[in-house]
């Protein structure tokens, strides 16, 4: 059947009855009426762009003729169209494909536009999500996350059998979102047919414009915002909302207060609080349920207005009925409802009928350390951007109110917009899939933001040693195999190595734990899988459907090795050995040891072994375990979380241990066999080089041997110590010093041929102008017994004859009208350019009128005139001038105080001396 612009897939104009967006549907139409075309759309949350865009699109690719217009055998859905037949003029047809950046999302979407449409969920309308799956063949609009296509990408980057591909919440700024934006800027230029659609809330729509332009950007369709007036309430906490561990108690019962007092106020509307993650939402729902009374008869008569309100979680852990259950809404006859979430219900979907919401003005967001090598989900504060949608959730449907649990100056002190992921975040995945893709780092991929360097060398040196990488920095056969798994690669080497090790069964229920965010009492991660087996933890449910996928992964690609079985070796990803040294069997390994090696798979930098009380990683932090924790005084652990933290049980470390298991070392090395060296090393130390045959597990020390230096090693150490802590480590003789004072200075003032002697250049030039003194020292000769003087003239013009002036232009001496000369004092390195400074008796100087000059005589000598008892009498850089004037004073004064030395009334025609007036008289 045709409607007026070709095939009717979907009843658009039902579909957006009472929708903002519906305002929007000309203007997109028009921007996508080409095949082939893309677009930016830009609406805020809740004016319905997530349930209108997709249908239309579906619209557009059924209509298939030239300006979007019908034509004949255009494809209908069920009639090959969802499975990618062929159009007319040799186009594709295909489905639609609409990316949400979490799962809980996906679901929702896809259940809210079944609902309009009239079907059942996996029939026109479908989703696929990690470990599930709704789809058939008469599939035409499919929602997905951006992990499902990004690996459908890698594994054909052609996409058969999708015809458009709709961006929902770019504004986000998720990692896998900005690369797909990058990797479908790229399709499009193999894809002719294929549209593309960009979606968010607050966007720099521009620079995303340019980005999927192909020369000149592409349309932007806006949609006015549709909120009703706003009340906003401020409540700061009395004690802040931090301290050393993160969110306060303290802070989540004010959180809960200011609920009770908003439900209180408004008492038929429904709520939504926002809080940074799991934990906290867990805390403050329980709290709620512990404080709101029950209902009661009188109550429905017009009592307490918050009895009886049902207290509901919504976040990424939670099974997908209970997810399910929140964004459904309120049915009539049911309680109120307040719903504490995380960000999930920021932008991503919406909770209906919520006419109230509380925000704590939080956020957990990844986060890299990099002096420590850290990663992990922290704890900041909201960006001003986050909190206006918070808020305009509670005016969707009408006049609303938002309580902020913080201040006015909070508010304009946080970050504005979102931080991107790929600024901050662990870039390790991110480089895999970017291997895989042929665009190693990023490199002539038009992506939002480049990856920052620093953050893909560690990403690069962790794939290196899980060997995912090849030498040009294209993935290798074992990436590629990590890439293909929708986990991080990481707990993909865990899971494939560490099912032939334990079993897959095993393997998967520690990978399962590693994946969510569990912060288990004491770091105990043993204790937690004991909970997590017996559903007396909080995320079981999610844990065991985790586990289950992920069996399912290993054991479709390898064999589960028997439990009790030989001695499995721990292997690389792709079935190689990555390990020389076979892991224990497993009938020797107790369960706590068996989360061990699995943690140990995923993160052999973060093998640790206990080093005065607190641990050493591998990768070289040191940190310690919380108080009273079952682990303490195991001397070998595999850390799989590990933060920042000022907190007492940190132990001066700065590190908190928050996840770990016991570890055998026999383990240890195994699965960090990338990581085990036996190298000899060399220092210097105290003015000589010593050397050690060092065995290491990265930075941890196993055995060490006192051997001989050899030259190279020697060389290589005195090299390092002076490029690290500097030319003092050397002696510098009066000679040597004053030589290089003198070249400073004439550097300083005639620049070439004379060379650069400060520190930075003498560094940089080691091997030139002291290589014979290098070999001496790595031979074991003390520093003290090396003539720099010697070594500095190799830096001297000898070429062209300017070698020879040195005396001339910066004498090391000085004649004096006494006959003797006196010692020109230059200035230190780092002031070449101030006055060198000639300290004399001033009878010695008696007739010198001109003031000698040096460097070809731009620079005056400075003048120190010396009392008889070495005291200053004058500085003077023009000695004419003091003996016409102040000379006369200084004799005034002198002379009586030293009568035996001569004070003549005419110093200019007076014999200049040393000696006293007596010894003058002989």
């Amino acid at each position: 059947m045709l409607g007026e612009t070709g095939p009717v897939v979907f009843d658009v104009a039902r579909i957006g009855h009472g929708l903002p967006f519906a305002v929007s549907l000309p203007a997109l139409r028009e921007a996508l009426a080409e095949v082939g075309s893309a677009a930016i759309v830009q609406a805020p949350p809740g004016t319905g762009k997530t349930t209108l865009v997709p249908p239309l699109v579906a619209e557009l690719v059924a209509a298939w003729g030239p300006n979007g217009m019908p034509s004949s055998g255009a494809a209908t859905p069920g009639a090959g169209g969802a499975a990618g037949g062929s159009g007319p003029a040799g186009r594709r047809t295909g489905r639609v494909v609409v990316t949400q950046p979490r799962r809980i999302a996906v679901r929702a979407a896809a259940a809210r536009l079944a609902q309009l449409d009239g079907s059942g969920v996996g029939e026109r309308v479908g989703f696929t999500v990690r470990g599930e799956r709704r789809m058939s063949r008469a599939t035409v609009v499919e929602f997905c996350t951006p992990g499902v296509l990004l690996r459908r990408l890698l594994a054909d980057p052609e996409l058969p059998g999708v015809a458009a591909v709709v961006l929902d919440e770019v504004h986000e700024r998720g990692l896998e979102t900005d690369l797909l934006v990058g990797m479908l800027a790229q399709v499009r230029q193999l894809r002719e047919d294929l549209r593309l659609v960009a979606m968010s809330a607050t966007l720099d729509a521009p620079r995303f414009a340019a980005l999927l332009g192909d020369g000149e950007p592409v349309p932007i369709v806006d949609c006015p915002a549709a909120l009703h007036p706003l009340q906003v309430l401020w409540r700061p906490p009395p004690d802040g909302r931090f301290d050393a561990r993160g969110v306060t108690r303290g802070f989540l019962d004010h959180a809960s207060s200011v609920t009770r007092e908003a439900l209180r106020a408004h008492p038929e509307a429904d709520a939504l609080v926002f809080l940074p993650g799991a934990w906290e939402v867990g805390r403050v729902a329980a709290t709620l349920r512990a404080a709101l009374p029950a209902p009661s008869d009188g109550d429905r008569a017009g009592g307490d207005p918050v009895a009886g309100i049902e207290v509901l979680e919504l976040h990424g852990r939670l099974p997908p009925r209970e997810q399910d259950r929140v964004v459904r809404g309120r049915r009539p006859g049911e309680p109120r409802r307040v719903v504490v979430s995380t960000a999930v219900a920021e932008s991503s979907l919406t909770v209906p009928g919520v006419r109230l919401v509380v925000d704590a003005g939080l956020s957990r967001e990844p986060r890299r350390d990099a002096a420590r090598g850290m990663s992990g989900l922290v704890t900041v504060a909201a960006s001003r951007d986050a909190a206006t949608q918070r808020a305009g959730r509670a005016a969707r449907l009408g006049p609303g109110t938002v309580v902020r649990c913080y201040d006015e100056q909070t508010y304009a002190r946080m970050p504005a917009h979102v931080t991107p992921q790929i600024a901050a975040a662990d870039l390790t995945e991110a480089a895999l899939l970017l291997a895989c893709w042929g665009t190693p780092g990023g490199v002539g991929l038009p992506l939002p933001d480049p990856p920052p360097a620093a953050a893909l060398a560690d990403a690069h040196a962790v794939l290196r040693g899980l060997e995912a990488l090849e030498a040009d920095g294209r993935a290798s056969a074992a990436g590629r195999e990590l890439a293909a798994l929708p986990v991080d690669p990481r707990l993909g080497r865990a899971l494939l190595a560490g099912s032939r090790a334990v079993g897959a069964r095993r393997a998967a229920e520690v990978v399962a734990a590693l994946a969510d965010d569990h912060r288990p009492e004491g770091a105990d991660l043993p204790g937690l899988l004991v909970r997590l087996r017996s559903g007396h933890a909080p995320g079981h449910a999610t844990w065991q459907s985790q586990r289950r996928r992920l069996e399912t992964l290993a054991t479709g690609q390898h064999s589960e090795a028997p439990a009790g079985s030989g001695s499995p070796e721990v292997t690389g990803a792709a079935g190689g050995r990555s390990a020389h040294r076979t892991a224990a069997p497993m009938g020797h390994r107790s369960a706590d040891e068996v989360a061990g090696l699995v943690v140990a798979l995923a993160f052999p930098d973060r093998i640790a072994r206990l080093d005065g009380g607190v641990y050493l990683l591998a990768g070289g932090t040191r940190a310690a375990l919380p108080p009273a924790s079952a682990l303490r005084g195991s001397e070998w652990i595999a850390v799989a979380d590990v933060g920042r933290s000022d907190a007492a049980a940190a132990s001066g470390t700065g590190a908190l241990i928050r996840l770990a298991a016991p570890l055998t070392e026999q383990d240890a090395l195994a699965a960090g066999s990338a990581l085990h060296t036996k190298v000899a090393s060399a220092t210097w130390r105290d003015g000589r080089v010593t050397a050690r045959r060092v065995e290491a597990l990265g930075a941890i020390e196993l055995a060490a041997t006192p051997i001989k230096p050899t030259p190279e090693l020697g060389r290589a150490a005195v090299t390092r110590a002076l490029r690290t802590e500097g030319l003092s480590l050397l002696s510098w003789s009066e000679a040597a010093e004053g030589l290089r004072r003198r070249l400073a200075f004439l550097r300083h003032h005639l620049r070439e041929p004379w060379p650069d002697v400060r520190d930075d250049a003498l560094l940089a030039e080691l091997e030139v102008w002291l290589g014979p003194e290098l070999a001496r020292l790595a031979e074991g000769t003390r520093a003290e017994r090396l003539d720099l003087h010697e070594a500095l003239r190799r830096l001297l013009p000898w070429a062209d004859g300017s070698a020879g002036r040195l005396d001339d232009l910066a004498p090391a001496r000085l004649p004096v009208p006494s006959g003797r000369t006196a010692a020109i004092t230059y200035p230190t390195v780092d002031r070449a350019d101030e006055r060198p400074v000639v300290a004399v008796k001033l009878q010695e100087c008696f007739g010198l009128a001109d003031t000698p000059r040096l460097a070809d005589g731009r620079v005056p000598v400075l003048f120190h005139l010396l009392s008889p008892a070495g005291r200053p009498l004058a500085v003077t850089d023009d000695l004419a001038s003091f003996w016409s004037g102040p000379y006369q004073q200084v004799r005034a004064e002198m002379r009586g105080r030293y009568p035996k030395h001569p004070w003549p009334v005419d110093p200019w025609t007076a014999p200049a001396t040393a000696r006293t007036t007596r010894r003058v008289g002989r």
